[in-house]
């Protein structure tokens, strides 16, 4: 190969070299990225399970409290059309203002039970409080699992050089599922046992998970 032929061949070697570092790049990005978007979309499904267990248990409770208290209806309608807008929401935004709701609903439910004596004896009803308060601790938690990999995914995709390469590969910012006004502000009830008390404020249960 004369001298003219190789001048050319050193600049096109160049050239691959850089495109397969790029390609490597963007390849090691993509991954990384994929993988913390795989990560919170496990960590929402444990949301979504909690939730939808919730979602079983609230008829069963709605109903309970209508063979004591029936004429209690503003009340009793107000957490089945809060449990029917959970059932509607999509996004974790719009879930988490419908689960706002639905706390507050459920809130301004126990205040009225605590005028019934004969209702908070009942064993189905205590039974049915005792899992809604199990539900409502793993809400907390799967709550504060999934903003720590939210957070650790934006963190990735929002650093340079990577928010270059995550706009170009597709991948946006994800969403906080974040407490509500009124699930913060929700009064507490308990029902004067160890075992039946329940309360619906979810910044219990997040600050003994992350120790705040």
């Amino acid at each position: 190969m004369n001298s003219k032929g190789k001048g050319c061949l050193i600049p096109l070697v160049i050239v691959i070299g850089l495109i397969v570092i790029l390609i490597a790049v963007f390849a090691g990005n993509y991954n990384k990225y994929v993988t913390a978007s795989e990560t919170v979309d496990q960590e929402w499904s444990k949301i979504e399970v909690q939730l939808q267990r919730r979602y079983d248990l609230i008829p069963n409770l709605v109903n309970t409290v209508k063979g004591y208290a029936a004429h209690e209806k503003d009340v009793i309608k107000s957490v089945s059309d809060a449990r029917a807008a959970l059932g509607g929401a999509r996004t974790p935004n719009e879930i988490a203002e419908a689960d706002g709701q639905l706390q507050n609903a459920l809130s301004r439910l126990l205040v009225v039970v605590e005028n019934y004596p004969n209702l908070k004896a009942d064993a189905q009803f205590t039974q049915l409080m005792d899992e809604l308060a199990g539900t409502e601790n793993r809400i907390a938690v799967a709550r504060v699992d999934y903003n720590n990999v939210v957070a650790d995914y934006n963190k990735l995709i929002k650093r340079f050089p990577g928010n270059l390469m995550a706009g170009i590969l597709g991948f946006d910012k994800k969403d906080y599922f974040e407490t509500t006004p009124e699930s913060r502000n929700n009064p507490e009830v308990d029902f004067g046992t160890e075992d039946t008390s329940l309360r619906f404020n979810n910044n219990t249960a997040v600050s003994a998970r992350t120790g705040a």
